[in-house]
């Protein structure tokens, strides 16, 4: 019988030893043509530790260069906030000041109204006035216009400011003329302005006595007087009432304006109740009007402060309709 051949086998333990051979011969020449690479390598690592030191260097500045710009960024935000706040406040008082501008202008516009309706009701009443005194004749111990003439000391306290001086000053001496004629003989009589300063300084606190002679005097004096005012009547009235009241006189002050400018209103009334104890001194008062092309406020206001003071001072307040120039009579005759 015939033997089968064997079959040879491709990995064999031979095989596997010669190729274990071939590696290590491999190995050994490698090991032994590299002998200066740990050399190298060391120094690789060392670059490596200063640039990783420089590194790290540059890392820490970047960091505070970063604190920095946060600090910075953070003013900026608050700056940013603080504007945005001033900004904000500020449109609201603009707002605040529009609204109070198109108050004001509405007031102006009722103002201007007003006058308008006052100067064509001044206009009917003197049209009827006219008509009712055509054929009346006024006792010649009557009061004119609700004013009492009992009084045997007079003072006139007049207001020379611009106003009046530019618009008034004529009519003023007409109804200061009438309003004498009123008294045909006082005991006393004096003149000053709105300030407490006397027509004539040399008289100053005390009576001047009374004639023809000395009312003359007295109205040609006022041609020519000019002195300061403040448009406030408070001065010249305290003044007068400090200078002349009396237990024993009956006195009455007359007072010629057009506008007011104090601060308070209720100020100068309890000023003067002060002083006019037992509302000893009478207090008139006769209100010019403002032209119409210039601001009614202070008008407005003298008004208000001389109707409660004459009312609380035993007179009476007349306030004058608007004539045609400073040199026409208004239709309302005071005496």
């Amino acid at each position: 019988m015939r033997r089968r051949r064997r079959e040879t086998e491709v990995f064999s333990l031979s095989f596997l030893d010669c190729i274990c051979c071939g590696f290590g011969a491999m190995i050994l020449l490698l090991v032994l043509t590299q002998v200066q690479q740990p050399v190298v390598l060391e120094k690789t690592e060392q670059n490596l530790g200063g640039q990783v030191e420089k590194l790290e260097k540059a890392i820490y500045e970047i960091r505070g260069e970063t604190e920095i710009l946060n600090r910075e960024l953070r003013g900026r935000i608050e700056q940013d906030s603080s504007e945005k706040s001033r900004l904000a406040r500020l449109a609201g008082d603009r707002t605040h000041i529009e609204g109070q501008y198109a108050a004001s202008k509405k007031d102006a516009e009722f103002n201007n109204l007003l006058q308008q309706q006052l100067v064509a009701t001044y206009q009917r009443l003197n049209e009827d006035q006219r008509k009712l005194l055509a054929n009346y004749k006024r006792p010649s111990t009557a009061p004119m216009a609700g004013i009492p003439a009992d009084s045997e000391y007079v003072v006139f306290v007049i207001d020379t400011s611009g106003s009046m001086q530019e618009n008034h000053w004529e009519a003023m001496k007409q109804h200061m003329r009438q309003i004498l004629d009123l008294y045909p003989k006082v005991l006393g009589i004096q003149v000053m302005d709105d300030e407490g300063a006397y027509l004539f300084p040399s008289t100053a606190a005390r009576w001047m006595s009374d004639s023809p002679a000395r009312r003359k005097v007295i109205m040609d004096a006022l041609e020519n007087w000019v002195t300061y005012s403040n448009s406030s009547p408070t001065e010249g009235l305290v003044q007068a009432i400090d200078d002349f009241w009396s237990r024993d006189k009956r006195v009455s002050i007359y007072y010629f304006g057009d506008d007011f400018t104090g601060p308070s209103i209720q100020e100068s009334l309890d000023q003067i109740a002060r002083l006019n104890k037992d509302r000893r001194v009478r207090i008139h008062a006769l209100g010019f009007p403002m032209p119409p092309d210039q601001p009614q406020e202070s008008a407005r206001r003298y008004a208000e402060l001389m109707r409660l003071l004459c009312e609380q001072n035993g007179g009476a307040f007349v306030g004058l309709p608007p004539s045609r120039g400073h040199r026409r009579m208004p239709a309302i005759p005071l005496g």
